[in-house]
């Protein structure tokens, strides 16, 4: 049931480190998803350098969904978009054809505190990748939630569960926040053939193997998956249908 585990590279974007999961040389992407960082976990002190922020970039063929767990970022971009993103939010720019963004750390420069999120990259599928390009923000009332016998979840894009986020997808896909305490169980359902759930935060038991902070456990199609919290845990869970063999070193 367990197809493969992923180690998280961690990476120096020249003032604080990403734990880098996707893509891996021997599975490149999970469902839509071509791209998977941890942005921190990194404390900050007042006062740091504006070295830290990450400058203007373009992106093409994709979409970049950031979602925050502590701290909090500004995005800017080429269709003129300003937006704070703040934690339990969600940003989803989509590139189409071209886009150029930035993401600055302006409050945290200011205050001081603790980064600790998500960015994926997710592919826009065949015949949509030179869409027009354009920015969405979506505050936490968009994102349904569900809590039972010590299992917080978040649904942050796409389907699943039996509910559905009011964020604009262009392929079938699925994006969940769960906060786990320690003991409590939470199922992953069969329903999208690529799945995989990446540990934020924690420990957690999956077919009697121990997953911990870091990793990404892959999953084959077609079982149910049952997780246990051996630890409080935060573990995001992703997939969908496939959108087909992409290179992505342009972007």
């Amino acid at each position: 049931m367990i197809d493969l585990v992923i180690e998280q590279r961690r990476k120096d974007l020249g003032g604080f480190e990403v734990g880098r999961v996707l893509p891996f040389h021997a599975h490149r992407m999970v469902g839509p998803f071509i791209f998977f960082d941890h942005m921190g976990p990194a404390d900050f002190t007042a006062g740091f350098p504006r070295s830290v922020d990450v400058r203007p970039h373009p992106h093409i063929g994709l979409s970049t969904v950031s979602y925050l767990f502590e701290g909090q970022m500004t995005h800017r971009d080429s269709v003129g978009a300003t937006q704070v993103v703040k934690p339990g939010e969600v940003n989803w720019m989509t590139a189409g054809r071209g886009i150029t963004h930035s993401e600055r750390f302006e409050d945290l420069r200011a205050h001081g505190g603790r980064m600790d999120g998500i960015q994926t990259w997710v592919a826009l599928p065949d015949g949509q990748e030179e869409i027009d390009p354009a920015f969405y923000h979506h505050g936490v009332a968009d994102l349904p939630t569900y809590e039972e016998n010590g299992m917080w979840a978040r649904l942050i894009v796409g389907k699943a569960f039996g509910a559905e986020a009011k964020v604009k997808t262009h392929s079938p896909m699925f994006y969940v926040h769960w906060a786990l305490q320690a003991g409590a169980k939470a199922q992953l359902p069969a329903e999208y053939p690529e799945r995989a759930a990446y540990v934020a935060r924690g420990e957690v038991e999956v077919l009697g193997q121990t997953f911990h902070q870091g990793q990404m456990i892959i999953f084959k199609p077609g079982e149910p998956v049952l997780f246990t919290a051996a630890t409080p845990a935060i573990v995001m869970l992703l997939g969908g249908e496939p959108v087909g063999p992409r290179f992505i070193e342009w972007n």
